[in-house]
């Protein structure tokens, strides 16, 4: 009897990790198609970039005022120095840091 218990609770802790696991990924889909509805594609007049992991055709798309080259091929993205690290920041800034950047931005 106490061994079809703890089978039951195993069970249980399974299922309960399964439906947290699928929580997270439909949460991380969410998120990335919220992302990708943030890219905006660029028209380069400049001649045609390739990428360099697979000499496919890149793209220029702009994300949070940042330009990024995206592989139409392999979809890999690529960036100059300390873009990442810069676009990470401003995200993870929130909305108070973002009005903070618009309060205090220069005006051209």
């Amino acid at each position: 009897m106490a061994d079809e218990k703890d089978r039951f609770g195993d069970t249980m802790r399974l299922i309960e990790r399964a439906k947290e696991n699928m929580y997270f990924a439909e949460r991380d889909r969410e998120l990335l198609e919220k992302l990708r509805g943030q890219l905006q594609k660029v028209d380069k007049i400049s001649g045609e970039l390739r990428c360099p992991k697979c000499s496919g055709r890149r793209e220029s798309y702009t994300f949070e005022g940042f330009l990024l080259d995206r592989c139409h091929e392999c979809g890999g993205v690529w960036m100059d120095r300390g873009e990442l690290e810069a676009v990470v920041r401003k995200i993870s800034r929130g909305p108070l840091g973002v009005w903070i950047d618009k309060l205090t931005a220069k005006v051209d």
